[in-house]
């Protein structure tokens, strides 16, 4: 039989006031692709930044290939075949996307030291194209999108030759045409006997890429089994020691006929336009691959890209210059990226959900401390953000409460119009039931959402209408549940397809 390339035993981990992990096996084999499973806050991410060397255990042994080792950062494990995809971004922003490849390779040095850019750009290209995608290697980082930066982040992992591969929420920046070209990857990199730990919440991509699966809950190891051995049920409810019931509540709400926001002829870049009005308590989605220019809307609604055209908010013409003016008409604007564009990390959760309304929140020059905190009990509490209090640093919380945390700073705005993109990216499965749900009582109460997301289920599941762009261009509109993901997958990629609606 087989012997384990890595065998975790008695893993406890500890941070002031939390404890994340407590005492998790864990076992990995050649050429295996184990799924490791848990709500957010459960433990993952903790433990897999432990065999990646970010984080010491408090307590416990690591063995690899039957030795114990210990790692006291990611370099050690680098040297001891372990690579990990973080969900959070490890790019150097300034730099190109080959640079950013191979910037701690000594083999991109040629004779005398000198960078053989020619061969680190041939090898970059290559490694792109074998993930399916298609980005000028020369690119500055700065530049691109979020699916394109995840896209390096895989290929970075990959030029490693790790014999241990961590994928943290490789998809979840992804679309759905290149989530396939990633699973063809790893499928080789399976027939190679590289040994994978797939960290994912989307049970469809568990049940397609695994052979094992582990679930952790609250730091702990639940249960270890084979992937043909379990059901998504079983691995729900070991997830969250509860029935979950419905993912999708039934909707309560039915969009009033009152235009709340309306867009004719609005320039989303110089050459492409877009038309559409959105409804007072309208769910309204919005689909395409990278390009289409769904990314490019959102930011220009919100005022954080340049362009020309007004919009009407309210019957009301205006001109969205900046996020200011957005935000004085009611338009608050959810990123894809929490990291980057949501959370002050260092700060804490009362500082991070009060940052937009510090000006209500103020006497004079003194913010009142009683409001504040008033205020954030309550996004704590509607939100169920799991926070051993409000002083604690939000980069100590899981993922899925930090974009919680990000959501309540803006529900604290009390918009009439929410722009959101990619809401539950990196969130568990009972963490999205609620923050659903919550979506739902928000349009029920006149609340008006814009939700870009790449994943359809979610598109399909939540929207009243889905209107799906391709080109810079909003090429077909759906009803309610008049969609599935075959379909709104070929309208997004038909290039024939270039008539507004």
């Amino acid at each position: 039989m087989t012997k384990p390339i890595l065998k975790m035993e008695g893993i406890t981990k500890e941070f002031p006031g939390v404890r994340a992990l407590n005492g998790v096996d864990f076992e990995l084999y050649p050429g295996e692709v184990h799924a490791l499973m848990g709500e957010n806050g459960a433990g993952k991410s903790t433990l897999m930044k432990i065999l990646s060397g970010v984080y010491s255990e408090t307590s416990g042994d690591i063995y690899l290939e039957g030795k114990k080792v210990t790692m006291k950062n990611p370099i050690d494990a680098q040297e001891l075949g372990i690579t990990i995809i973080h969900q959070e971004f490890n790019l150097f922003p300034n730099l190109s996307v080959a640079e950013n490849i191979f910037i701690d390779r000594n083999d991109s040095k040629g004779k005398f030291g000198k960078v053989n850019w020619k061969s680190i750009n041939k090898r970059a290209e290559e490694l792109i194209k074998s993930i399916g995608a298609n980005i000028d290697v020369k690119d500055k980082v700065q530049d691109l999108g979020v699916h394109s930066q995840q896209v390096i982040e895989i290929a970075k992992a990959l030029s490693l030759n790790a014999k241990i591969l961590i994928m943290d929420e490789p998809s979840a920046a992804l679309p759905e045409d290149e989530v396939q070209n990633m699973f063809n990857v790893i499928k080789q990199l399976r027939k190679n006997g590289v040994a994978i730990v797939y960290v994912s919440h989307r049970m469809k991509e568990i049940f397609e890429i695994a052979d094992k699966v582990t679930v952790l809950r609250d730091g702990k190891k639940v249960s270890t089994k084979l992937i043909n051995e379990t059901t998504e049920e079983e691995l729900i409810h070991s997830m969250v020691g509860q029935e979950v019931g419905n993912l999708y509540p039934d909707s309560t709400h039915i969009p009033s006929k009152e235009v709340v926001l309306s867009a004719k002829d609005f320039y989303i870049t110089d050459e492409d336009k877009v038309s559409f009005d959105l409804h007072k308590g309208e769910i309204l989605g919005f689909y395409g691959l990278v390009g289409s220019g769904i990314h490019t809307l959102a930011e220009r609604l919100f005022g954080l890209r340049k362009g020309s055209g007004a919009i009407k908010v309210n019957s009301n013409s205006v001109m969205i210059k900046n996020p200011k003016i957005a935000m004085m008409h009611g338009i608050a604007y959810l990123p894809p990226d929490r990291h980057r564009q949501g959370l002050v990390k260092e700060l804490s959760v009362r500082e991070n959900i009060s940052i937009t309304v510090l000006r209500e929140l103020s006497e004079k020059t003194l913010i009142n401390r009683k409001k504040e905190e008033k205020l954030t009990e309550t996004y704590i509490e509607q939100l169920r953000i799991k926070t051993p209090s409000q002083n604690q640093i939000v980069n100590f919380l899981s993922g899925g409460n930090q974009q919680k945390i990000t959501l309540a700073k803006w529900l604290a705005t009390k918009p009439e119009i929410l722009i959101m993109e990619e809401p539950t990216r990196g969130v568990d499965v009972g963490a999205k039931a609620e923050i659903y749900r919550l979506i739902n009582s928000l349009a029920s109460e006149g609340l008006s959402f814009i939700l870009i997301s790449t994943e359809m289920p979610e598109l399909i599941g939540l929207s009243d209408r889905i209107l799906v762009m391709n080109n810079g261009k909003i090429t077909k509109e759906f009803g309610k549940r008049e969609a599935n993901q075959q379909t709104l997958l070929k309208v997004a990629s038909d290039s024939d397809r270039v008539s507004e609606v």
